[in-house]
């Protein structure tokens, strides 16, 4: 754009605030005075043309930055700890999310001078990344080595982590992109494995035969954390009956035939597993006769739950016969019908009266209440399932080899009803664990596993939370209950791709070695030769120690890896201690999916080994959603990909290409702590306020184009509106700066649209570009408001950056030469600069009456203008007829009759003493009203001016037609 068709445009936006619709080419070719206006100049554009723009201030905001800020920056280091996301997959819009605000933050604290440390990271084991190496083995038809598995899982993991990188770093998140850390690293896994030793030497890890989350699609144990549970999953429930061999001695004079126990399950895969009933002692149960299809028999049912059991098997007709203590049905017998042989009844604190029968099949292979109650019996646990979900040679040669959650489930319930046991059966709809990555049903399963004693973590775990400040504090609760309500803590994986667990097992008796002495020789041959040895040396012998070689003992490997939240969960020891009383981290900011994985796992290990929680404050963020609030999700088709919103949608057009900082924006405007929706809709509202903001700092650059910091008048020199405007400033930093300190990004977000659209735009821009435009370049009332503009372009400028960094450093780019030290960076100049004498509450007060004032007169004006005695405010005159001797009297009668001109747009403020209303001819309009808290009365009289509009700066000021006003004659001389 050259520069008349600039200042025409910017004359023409000057004079549509008076009521005209001339064309800018007509006024730039007929106004001979159009030439003689300051009107703004400045190169920096409306349109940000951000795909192309943005790069070139990337470098000097991220790159070069950086490492200038941990130099140069005085204050103490600031370090928000990266929680590590997997490296598997492309990014998608809870990525962008969680990167972002973790830079709004950095951004943030560095524009306050802190120096910043964010070193990102990534998680690189585990399952998924395994898989994808897994998938050769269909590509070369023949099995693949743990070695080959690990090679082909670490390339993967790798080339997964550049893809993510550049990801990211398109988004301007600041960091050590060069120096990441990643799981799969040879320092990092030694960290990790130092851990596990500290917590092996102060017995936090155990190994035992007990149940655990078991997925047979993945074939390894799983963690909670790992888990997400299928709302309508169907199960095949069913009714069985096991008659009782032993009778309680309230029964045995009965002479009623068999008597059956019966139970309820909804996993019938289970029941060869079967190894007790357990009854409640203190719940009442019923001896119940029940007919049905012509057969009567007598069952054991828990007496509230006879109704329940009536409707549900649909009987003909149902008898109490008598009732009996819980108590007194322990110790009794039933044969297990699969198996033909004794089994007892014993007692369950666990056993409730709400569903079922209130007598409970217990399978302590299969279930963790089962197992913990037969535990203290010495009922040992027995799980006939392999890694894959079927059945072994225990379970007998009618079910070996079936999947147990299909056809083992259908032979094991015809084999029921041959058996005449099965009282009913019906599908049964609840809610059930399914793996996370798999998407699949997961089981209970006794194996052999290592665990972490989180018992015995807890109390000092939920003791150290009382001081970590929770972002939204309600969150506090939540990991409080997911931490409280763990007992243990399943760290081994049946993987390749992991850090193993350093365990030896005597070959003769299966007894594991984990002692201090033997780990830590383990640990040493890994930092000799890495941890690929555990996988690659022949020889078993090289890991024994010293001390245990001669025993008379031989030992071999064990392959278990760790859980992937123990690898992650161990970050924090990448990080320097930083006192004895400090958590090594400032900021932990993830999902709120991490209050059962990340944040509990890194709580647990830092408290196990420090004995303080990791971080001293804890972010938790929502997930995206759609515009209809649906979660996105690949199979509904209503994902965003980030890149979609930068560089723009080719396929339907829905979105053009906003550019990172309308991404970055969005960030900072939602409502984070909860889910957020995105869409077309959304992002083009964001873009919006984007442009409102280069539009504001456009008319700031445009107005201080022949303005240096030298030419800054002092305060006690300015304009009332002025010293007014720099205390709205004052507010607005203040404000600005108190949301970004509790991580309110979309409330400092929210200032800003309110101060760019109210104080600036609707008032203070309006009320000074005739003084901008028409004094003289110099004069002072010119100055006064290049002054107060110049302050509000570095606040405003300062106040942006953290979010749209970009934007901010593209209008610091066209003012820096105005500033006394010109620095390569907007966030080299600080924070929002304030000084205290702008802040004055009697200003405030004022203008809030003045405000109040405005709002009467434009009502005034408007009627004037529908009938037509004028088309702008500026034509008018205004009268203000008031008790001068009121304190709201006194408050208006202080002002210049000129600022106030300037402030309501009209031509002329007359302030007169209450009933000395100016006898006019011309036509009037008139509003009685009252003003501030004391309700003081004002009478409004608004006329059409008597002077005549100036041809140059088109108020109302001249005392001829087609003459200039005496200011503007001035002027041009």
């Amino acid at each position: 754009m050259n520069q008349r068709t600039l200042a025409s445009f910017s004359l023409l936006r000057f004079t549509k605030t008076r009521g005209f619709q001339t064309s800018c080419i007509s006024l730039a070719k007929k106004n001979p005075y159009t030439d003689t206006l300051l009107l703004p100049k400045t190169p920096f554009p409306l349109r940000a043309n951000a795909v192309t723009r943005e790069h070139t201030f990337r470098d000097r905001c991220t790159k070069e930055l950086y490492p200038w800020q941990l130099k140069n920056n005085p204050k103490e280091l600031f370090i928000l700890h990266d929680g590590p996301p997997y490296a598997n997959g492309d990014v998608h819009m809870g990525h962008a999310l969680n990167k972002i605000l973790k830079d709004i933050i950095n951004r943030y604290k560095m524009l306050q001078g802190h120096k910043v440390w964010y070193r990102p990271g990534w998680d690189c084991h585990g399952l998924p990344i395994e898989l994808k190496a897994l998938e050769a083995i269909r590509q070369k038809g023949s099995e693949l080595s743990a070695k080959e598995i690990r090679q082909l899982a670490k390339k993967r993991a790798l080339s997964e982590i550049e893809k993510q990188k550049k990801d990211f770093k398109s988004w301007s998140v600041m960091g050590d992109w060069d120096k990441p850390y990643r799981t799969l690293d040879k320092d990092y896994e030694i960290r990790q494995l130092r851990v596990f030793r500290e917590m092996m030497k102060r017995g936090y890890i155990y190994r035992q035969l007990k149940p655990v989350y078991w997925s047979p699609s993945s074939k390894s144990a799983l963690a909670e954390a790992e888990l997400e549970y299928n709302e309508n999953h169907i199960s095949r429930s069913v009714h069985v009956r096991f008659p009782l061999t032993q009778l309680p001695t309230v029964l045995q004079d009965k002479q009623l035939g068999p008597i059956y126990a019966v139970i309820w399950t909804t996993t019938p895969w289970t029941l060869p597993a079967n190894k007790a009933i357990s009854i409640h002692p203190e719940l009442t149960y019923s001896l119940i006769k029940i007919q049905k299809n012509d057969e009567v028999s007598h069952y054991i049912i828990g007496k509230d739950r006879v109704e329940a059991f009536n409707e549900e098997i649909n009987a003909d007709g149902i008898e109490i016969l008598h009732e009996i203590q819980g108590k007194d049905l322990v110790g009794t017998t039933y044969n297990h019908p699969l198996w033909n042989t004794s089994m007892p009844i014993i007692a369950g604190d666990h056993v409730t009266a709400e569903s079922g029968t209130g007598l409970v099949h217990t399978a302590p292979g299969h279930g963790m209440e089962d197992y913990e109650v037969c535990q203290s019996l010495g009922i040992d646990p027995f799980s006939p399932v392999d890694d894959a979900g079927r059945f072994t040679s225990e379970a007998g040669p009618e079910l070996q080899g079936m999947v147990a959650f299909d056809e083992g489930t259908d032979t094991i319930i015809k084999k029921l009803t041959d058996l005449s046991v099965l009282v009913h059966e019906s599908d049964y709809v609840h809610k059930y664990p399914y793996d996370w990555r798999t998407k699949k049903p997961v089981m209970l399963r006794a194996t052999a596993q290592w665990f972490a004693n989180v018992e015995d973590l807890q109390k000092n775990a939920v003791a150290a939370l009382k001081s970590v400040r929770m972002v939204p504090d309600v969150s506090i609760r939540r990991l409080e209950q997911f931490t409280i309500s763990r007992k243990e803590w399943c760290i081994s994986r049946q993987r390749s791709w992991g850090v193993p667990i350093p365990a030896l097992y005597d070959i003769e008796t299966g007894d594991a070695l984990l002692t201090d002495l033997s780990v830590e020789h383990i640990i040493k041959i890994f930092e000799e030769r890495g941890i690929d040895t555990w996988w690659e040396e022949q020889d078993d012998s090289i890991f024994v120690a010293p001390e245990y070689r001669n025993n008379g003992k031989h030992y071999k490997r064990g392959y278990d890896t760790m859980d992937v939240w123990f690898d992650s969960g161990t970050s924090w020891t990448m990080i320097e201690p930083r006192g004895k009383d400090r958590p090594v981290a400032d900021v932990y900011l993830e999902g709120t999916d991490q209050h059962r994985g990340w944040f509990q796992s890194s709580l647990l290990t830092s408290i196990a080994v420090t004995g303080k929680q990791p971080y001293g404050t804890l972010i938790t963020h929502g997930f995206s959603l759609d515009e209809e609030g649906r979660k996105m999700s690949k199979s509904i088709g209503n994902t965003i990909a980030p890149s979609v919103i930068t560089h723009g949608d080719k396929n339907n057009k829905q979105f053009p290409a906003y550019g990172t900082d309308v991404l970055r924006m969005w960030v900072a405007s939602c409502e984070y702590t909860k889910d957020m929706a995105v869409g077309p809709s959304i992002i083009a509202q964001v873009s919006d306020n984007i442009r409102k903001i280069r539009t504001t700092a456009r008319f700031l650059l445009g107005n201080l184009h022949d303005f240096t910091y030298k030419d800054c008048v002092p305060y006690d020199q300015l304009k009332e509106t002025d010293r007014y405007m720099l205390h709205e400033l004052f507010e607005f930093g203040e404000r600005v700066t108190h949301a970004y300190d509790n991580f309110a990004f979309n409330r400092a977000t929210h200032h800003i649209q309110h101060f760019t659209t109210n104080n600036l735009s609707a008032f203070y821009f309006d009320v000074v570009k005739d003084r901008l435009y028409n004094n003289r370049h110099d004069a002072l009332t010119r100055r006064t408001a290049q002054t107060v503009l110049y302050h509000i372009l570095r606040a405003y400028t300062a106040s942006i950056a953290p979010v749209a960094c970009h934007t901010a450093e593209e209008i610091y780019e066209n003012y820096r030469s105005l500033t006394p030290i010109s620095e390569s960076s907007v966030f080299k100049q600080g924070w929002i600069p304030l000084e205290s004498e702008w802040y004055q509450t009697t200003l405030e007060d004022k203008w809030n009456i003045l405000k109040q004032l405005k709002s009467e007169v434009n009502q005034v004006l408007e009627i004037a203008r529908q009938e037509k005695v004028f088309r702008s405010s500026q034509e008018a005159d205004v009268d203000i007829l008031i008790d001068m001797n009121s304190t709201v009297g006194k408050m208006i009668h202080s002002m210049d009759s000129e600022e106030l001109a300037s402030f309501f747009l009209t031509s002329k403020v007359n302030l007169l003493q209450k009933n000395q209303e100016d006898k006019n001819e011309l036509k009037s309009f008139e509003r009685d009203t009252q003003l501030g808290t004391d309700q003081t009365t004002c009478k409004i009289i608004t006329r059409p001016s008597t002077q005549y509009k100036c041809p140059r700066c088109w108020n109302y000021h001249a005392n001829e037609t087609d003459t200039l006003c005496s200011r503007c004659a001035q002027v041009l001389q």
